[in-house]
C-alpha cells in the first residue's frame, strides 16, 4: 500500500471511473436500479479511498475492510455495466421496432403517392385529352367542308378558346360557302334567260321559221347552236356544283335493301331508257345494307345518267350487285365507247367531262362521277374501273354492308 506507482496507478483507474460513472449519470434516465448500482459503486470507492487514499496510519483492520471494498466495487461495477447493457439493448430493441414501423408507414406512404400519382396522371390525361379530341375532328369536320354542326370544346381555358376560334372559322366558312353558292345561283339564273332566248331563236332558224337558209346562212347558224350549247353546258355545271355543295352535308346512316333502290334509281330514268331503246341487264342479289340512302341513291343515278350518255341506241346497261363477306360489290357498266387509259386519273375530278361522243346533245354537269367518288368515300367504301368484263366503261364500287364511320368524340 506505500507502493507509490501502485498508488498512482489506482488514481488513474479512479479518474477514469470517475468520467465513465459521471457519463452514465449526465444521461439523465430515472432508472431507480441503475441508480441504485452507481451509489453502490461511489459507496464501495469511498470506503477504498479511505484507506488507500489517507495519510493516517491504517490498522491491519481497517487495511482489511479497504481491500475488501474491492469486492464491492468489483461487484457493483459488474451490476451496473450489465444493467446499461440491458438498458441499451433494450433501447436498440425500442429503436428497431420503431424503424421497422417507420419503413412500414413509409412504404404504404409511398404506394399511395404512387397511386395517387397514376390516378392524377390518368385524370390529367383525360381532361387533355377529350377536348384534344374535340379539336381533331373538328378540324377534320371543316377539312371535309362539313360546316353544318357546331364546335364546342370542353377543358382547359386555352383549349376552350382555341375551340371558339374554331368556332368562329366555322362560322365564317360556312358564310363563304352560303354566298359563293348564292353568286354561283344568281349568276346562273340571270345567264340562264337570255341564252333561252338564243336557244330559241337559233332553232327556229335552223328549222326554217323565217325561210330558208343558204349554205353560208345555216353554217353561222349552227355555230351559234353550237356555242349556245356549250354555253347552256357551263351553266348547269355551276347550277348542279353549286346545289351538290348545298346538299353536301354528314351521312344519314339508315338501314334498307338494295333491290328497291335500284328500282327506284331505274323509274327516275326510265323514259330515257324507252327512249334510246337501251336494255337492262339486271342481277341484282336481297341485300340489306347499313349507309345513307339519298346519298346511295344518287350515286345510282349518277351512274346510271353517265351509262346512258355513252350507251348507243338500243345498248345495254348492266347493273349487278352481290356480297362478298361483309362488302357490297356493285358493278354499273355500260357497251359505249369505255374509259381510255389516259382519262382515267381525271374523270372522278370535278367538272371534267369525257372526252368520248355522247348520245345526247349535251354533255352533262362534269361533275357526276366526282360525286359518286366522294359519297363512295365518305361510306368507307372505294370505286373502280374494270377492264375485260363489259364492252363499255365498267364502275365497280365496294361499300361496307355496314360502314365503322368516323364518330364525333365525347
Amino acid at each position: 500500500l506505500n507502493d507509490p506507482s501502485l498508488l498512482q496507478v489506482y488514481r488513474e483507474s479512479r479518474e477514469r471511473l470517475l468520467v465513465t460513472i459521471e457519463s452514465i449519470e449526465a444521461v439523465g434516465d430515472d432508472d431507480p436500479f441503475r441508480t441504485t448500482h452507481v451509489n453502490a459503486l461511489r459507496n464501495a470507492m469511498r470506503r477504498v479511498d479511505s484507506v488507500l487514499m489517507s495519510r493516517a496510519p491504517q490498522t491491519p483492520e481497517e487495511i482489511a475492510r479497504g481491500v475488501g471494498a474491492f469486492d464491492s466495487m468489483w461487484e457493483a461495477a459488474f451490476e451496473l455495466s450489465a444493467a446499461t447493457n440491458a438498458q441499451v439493448e433494450t433501447g436498440l430493441s425500442s429503436l428497431q421496432a420503431a424503424t421497422a414501423e417507420t419503413q412500414q408507414y413509409l412504404f404504404w406512404q409511398s404506394a399511395g403517392l404512387i397511386l395517387l400519382t397514376a390516378l392524377l396522371v390518368t385524370l390529367f390525361t383525360f381532361v387533355l385529352l377529350r377536348p384534344i379530341r374535340q379539336i381533331d375532328y373538328a378540324i377534320s369536320q371543316l377539312g371535309k367542308g362539313t360546316f353544318s354542326k357546331p364546335i364546342a370544346v370542353r377543358g382547359p381555358t386555352d383549349l376552350e378558346n382555341l375551340g371558339r376560334q374554331l368556332e368562329w372559322l366555322r362560322i365564317r366558312l360556312l358564310e363563304l360557302a352560303q354566298e359563293r353558292n348564292r353568286f354561283l345561283r344568281h349568276m346562273s339564273h340571270e345567264l340562264k334567260t337570255p341564252l333561252a332566248s338564243i336557244r330559241e331563236g337559233t332553232e327556229l332558224l335552223m328549222d326554217g321559221a323565217v325561210g330558208e337558209l343558204d349554205s353560208a346562212q345555216r353554217e353561222v347558224t349552227t355555230i351559234l347552236r353550237d356555242n349556245g350549247i356549250k354555253l347552256q353546258q357551263l351553266i348547269e355545271n355551276l347550277l348542279s356544283f353549286s346545289a351538290w355543295q348545298a346538299r353536301h352535308s354528314g351521312l344519314e346512316i339508315t338501314d334498307f335493301r338494295l333491290r328497291p333502290l335500284i328500282k327506284s334509281a331505274l323509274e327516275t330514268h326510265q323514259l330515257t331508257l324507252l327512249a334510246q331503246r337501251v336494255h337492262l341487264d339486271l342481277k341484282v342479289q336481297d341485300i340489306e345494307l347499313r349507309a345513307d340512302r339519298a346519298k346511295l341513291k344518287l350515286i345510282l343515278d349518277n351512274l346510271l345518267s353517265n351509262a346512258l350518255k355513252y350507251s348507243p341506241r338500243g345498248g345495254t346497261i348492266y347493273i349487278h350487285a352481290q356480297t362478298e363477306k361483309d362488302v357490297l360489290v356493285l358493278d354499273v357498266a355500260d357497251t359505249g365507247p369505255g374509259i381510255t387509259r389516259e382519262e382515267r386519273g381525271a374523270i372522278f375530278e370535278a367538272f371534267y367531262s369525257g372526252r368520248a361522243p355522247t348520245a345526247g346533245h349535251l354533255k352533262g354537269t362534269g361533275i357526276g362521277l366526282s360525286v359518286v367518288n366522294e359519297f363512295v368515300q365518305a361510306h368507307g367504301g372505294s370505286i373502280e374501273i374494270v377492264d375485260g368484263m363489259f364492252p363499255g366503261a365498267h364502275f365497280r364500287i365496294r361499300l361496307p354492308l355496314a360502314p365503322n364511320l368516323e364518330a364525333e368524340p365525347a
